[in-house]
């Protein structure tokens, strides 16, 4: 007789690895050390082979684990969905949200659909926008909450979730790329002299005395993408969404990095919006310990 998989096991194994760390993910639990120890014991056991192997401080999957990963992740998300499903139901209302483009690709869809399908009495607005677009939106309660880059100006109620490192970007097409290296001054594809990253882009290149020139002024994160690609210079971003048609660069100086966070319109959340807020921030750790 097949034996079933333990829900509670898989996700301590799924955290456990997206962490790093199955202390952390006891932790994150609200579990004991030693409980996700025997958690991960016994799922290898049920799997008749090693799941996790170490690798300096850190955790890795093995090719096992890789593939039991996977699974778990599918099962889980089946399980979560089930269980909103059932016990959320009721939720109605409205929930306004935004969120900037370098985030927005990758998490929406998943979160837009999940949660619909969960809530289906629930209408969802979301708006994908620049820095200032999502500030505003939240100074005058337009929306509920967003997710973006963390700039000059505080939201009041803000909660910071991680930092990610800025790169240069250049197309993967290696002659585009050595002839946008070789131009002087070095061609950049940027937003408008208002966007964070440009700044600091700009500014790096100063203190190093590199020459530079805006080739190309985007109104949208798909234009930069697509201008790169097609070899009108160089960009910076974070890895979060990158394209497989473009490739991070070294030759260029090293770059700082940009906190992410959670920006609400008021200090609590009421009932019907505090839940898609918790899925958003989850979504976003999981794809940052994923990328990581």
């Amino acid at each position: 007789m097949m034996r079933s998989f333990d829900l509670d096991a898989l996700r301590c194994f799924v955290l456990g690895i997206e962490l790093g760390s199955f202390a952390l993910a006891a932790e994150r639990l609200n579990r004991s050390p030693s409980a996700a120890s025997a958690q991960l014991k016994k799922l290898e056991q049920q799997c008749q082979t090693p799941l996790v192997t170490k690798v300096g401080r850190h955790l890795q999957a093995t090719d096992a684990g890789e593939i039991v990963l996977g699974y778990a992740r599918r099962m889980l998300q089946l399980n979560d969905e089930a269980q909103l499903t059932l016990t959320n139901n009721t939720l109605s209302g409205q929930v306004a949200f935004g969120l900037q483009e370098d985030f927005s690709e990758v998490l929406l869809p998943h979160i837009l659909g999940m949660f619909s399908r969960a809530h289906p009495q629930l209408q969802l607005q979301s708006l994908v926008g620049r820095h200032k677009e999502l500030f505003n939106g939240i100074q005058s309660a337009e929306l509920d909450f967003s997710l973006g880059w963390e700039g000059p100006e505080a939201a009041s109620y803000s909660e910071s979730l991680a930092e990610l490192p800025l790169h240069w970007y250049a197309p993967t097409d290696t002659h585009l790329r050595e002839a946008i290296l070789r131009a002087y001054p070095l061609p950049l594809v940027m937003f408008d002299s208002t966007c964070l990253i440009r700044q600091q882009a700009t500014e790096a290149l100063d203190r190093a005395g590199i020459p530079w020139k805006i080739s190309f002024v985007g109104r949208s994160l798909s234009s930069l993408w697509r201008a790169v690609e097609a070899g009108l210079g160089v960009t910076v971003r974070s890895s979060f969404g990158q394209p497989s048609s473009v490739t991070s660069l070294t030759e260029l100086p090293k770059l700082g990095r940009l906190r992410v966070c959670l920006n609400r319109s008021q200090y609590a959340l009421n009932e019907v919006q505090q839940p898609l807020y918790d899925m958003l921030k989850q979504q976003l750790l999981q794809h940052l310990a994923y990328l990581t």
